[in-house]
């Protein structure tokens, strides 16, 4: 069994990238008004905003390369000297950049309306001095922001493989109990089948052997782990059907099911082997035979299912005899699929005879 494998650490959007930086520049920009307006200064508060907002556009433009680096060369939990080395250098790049871009600015529309227009240079060192620590906040920001946003999606991807992988072992598993009840009841068949040749019952035989092989057609072309309560329904009657031409007179059963609940899931290959396992441990010794019921109901959110008859009472090992694997085989299914939602109980029946219930979420199909 093969999986894909886990896709890349996905990159922040463009669209985060641009609300975290507008905000920022806002935050930015308005600050710059206030100190305008705290040194007497009026006027000119449209340009100084605009042109504070544009400030950060480098550090805009810049984050999804620092995003990718921090994800090649992380610095936390096992930082390497060349990713620090990246990291600085990328950062004192950013930072130069981002500063010369807004001394520029400053040079060119002069926001803060001074008489005598200040050098590159020393705007440059202003920028610099001012906005130095804000520079390492936010690209620690980035370095912070992009490790949480891996970590999540990290456990999220784990979280994701594991059901998978749960989700795959719970098939695996569903389909070696299927495979273990298939053979099972073939060789049962094919048994009756060889018996009613050695009594000469060759019509009987031939309607067993078209019995046996429309069930193991259906059974070939669909191997779903669920079907409506109708086509199992369908398949537990053509079993029943070739029982009755081994048995004769001497099985009597009926099927009890409302037909509102005939479109509940179920799981595939429930009925079947409940009625072979009452057949054979309650009336296949019995020179009498015997009766068989199936009925369904509902119970609240629930579906309860039943296989009763009218045999002895089972004995006190029948765990460990061929009752208790195949009723511990179906246990292991519903487990698999339903967990402790569903049920299996073995109990005799009021007035005699053995009833297994099955309880189960009640689900409609589609």
């Amino acid at each position: 069994m093969t999986y894909a494998a886990a896709p890349p650490a996905p990159m922040i959007s463009w669209r985060w990238v641009a609300i975290f930086w507008f905000a920022a520049a806002m935050f930015e920009a308005t600050q710059s008004i206030f100190i305008q307006h705290a040194i007497g200064r009026r006027g000119g508060e449209v340009l100084l905003f605009a042109i504070e907002l544009a400030g950060w556009l480098p550090w805009a433009l810049a984050t999804p390369f620092v995003i990718e680096l921090a994800q090649r060369h992380p610095v936390i939990p096992a930082p390497t000297a060349r990713g620090i080395a990246a990291h600085l250098m990328t950062f004192f790049a950013i930072t130069l950049m981002a500063e010369g871009w807004s001394a520029a600015l400053h040079m060119l529309f002069n926001p803060w309306a001074h008489r005598q227009a200040p050098t590159f240079w020393d705007t440059l060192s202003a920028t610099l001095i001012f906005h130095g620590l804000i520079c390492v906040f936010a690209y620690a920001l980035i370095l912070a922001v992009t490790y949480l946003v891996d970590s999540r999606d990290k456990v999220a991807r784990k979280v994701t493989e594991t059901a998978q992988l749960n989700e795959d072992l719970s098939k695996a598993q569903l389909a070696a109990l299927l495979r273990q009840m298939e053979p099972h009841f073939m060789f049962n068949t094919l048994n009756s089948i060889a018996g009613l040749v050695r009594d000469d019952r060759k019509a009987a035989a031939v309607d067993m052997i078209v019995g046996l092989s429309e069930i193991l057609r259906r059974a070939s072309q669909d191997h779903k782990p669920e079907v409506t309560l109708a086509e199992e329904v369908e398949y537990l009657q053509r079993y029943i059907d070739i029982q009755k031409l081994r048995f004769g007179e001497r099985l009597g059963c009926s099927v009890e099911i409302p037909e509102p609940l005939m479109h509940a899931r179920v799981p595939s290959l429930l009925l079947q082997p409940l009625v072979e396992n009452a057949i054979k441990h309650g009336l296949a010794d019995r020179v009498a035979g015997g009766e068989i019921r199936v009925a369904a109901a509902r119970q609240g959110a629930a579906l309860c299912l039943s296989v009763y008859n009218d045999g002895p009472d089972f004995a006190s090992d029948w765990e460990s005899n061929g009752a208790g694997v195949g009723l511990a085989n179906l246990r292991s299914r519903l487990r698999i699929m339903h967990g402790d939602a569903a049920d299996l109980l073995v109990k005799k029946a009021q007035g005699g005879g053995v009833e297994v219930v099955v309880i189960l979420p009640l689900a409609e199909a589609g």
